[in-house]
């Protein structure tokens, strides 16, 4: 038997197992979308069959107990005064207060806060004690200790926290909606999150703003 005559049905079968493999290996990669879609597309079925109308965002009520929002923020100095800018001029609901997590070593996302927050009260800085960066979560940490204490000071509580990132672009209407579903019983609430286009970038802006609009469309 020649070199070739068993080194090709070698070099196939090596072949067939590794893509075998590979399949596998993706098939198992992508079950948690596949029962992501799943529970999805029986959701809005149970939702057609039981003629259940979700309710227009104009006929909601403005959110009557406080809610607190959390940003954590670490040089974000870029983007984090626009964000907060938007937040004050579009919430029109009674009694939020937004607070702000920041680092003692960033002085540039510091400053950008200052200067929102002294002009709108609602809006509340939050230094940590140690210099960043640390982990979201310890900045979230930080500024639920903060929250708690305004809440002590203060007499009272706030009904839900609201989670948001510095680059975010609120909603007029957002706090509505989780006032809304959190008297119907909710105890999480997740609203779709729209991506926006970098036109200095589409083609990674794009693939990623699919995939991360997916995903929250249908977890929502």
């Amino acid at each position: 038997m020649t070199t070739s005559e068993w080194l090709l049905p070698l070099t196939g079968a090596v072949v067939h197992e590794t893509m075998l493999f590979a399949a596998i290996g993706f098939a198992i990669g992508g079950l948690d979308d596949f029962l992501v879609d799943f529970l999805f597309l029986i959701r809005l079925a149970g939702r057609r069959i039981a003629r259940i109308e979700t309710p227009r965002l104009a006929h909601l009520a403005p959110a009557a107990q406080p809610l607190a929002i959390f940003v954590a923020a670490w040089d974000e100095s870029a983007v984090i005064g626009a964000m907060l800018r938007t937040a004050a001029a579009r919430l029109g609901d009674p009694g939020w207060r937004l607070y702000v997590g920041a680092y003692p070593n960033d002085r540039a996302t510091i400053d950008a806060v200052i200067e929102v927050a002294a002009r709108d009260d609602r809006i509340r800085l939050v230094i940590g004690d140690r210099p960043g960066p640390t982990t979201k979560a310890d900045c979230l940490n930080t500024i639920w200790r903060a929250m708690l204490a305004d809440e002590a000071a203060e007499g009272r509580a706030f009904r839900a926290v609201v989670l948001h990132d510095a680059e975010d672009v609120v909603h007029r209407g957002e706090l509505a909606v989780y006032a809304h579903h959190l008297e119907a019983g909710a105890a999480v609430v997740q609203v779709p999150v729209l991506p926006l286009i970098d036109q200095r970038s589409r083609l990674v802006a794009g693939h990623y703003a699919d995939e991360f609009a997916e995903a929250h469309r249908l977890a929502a």
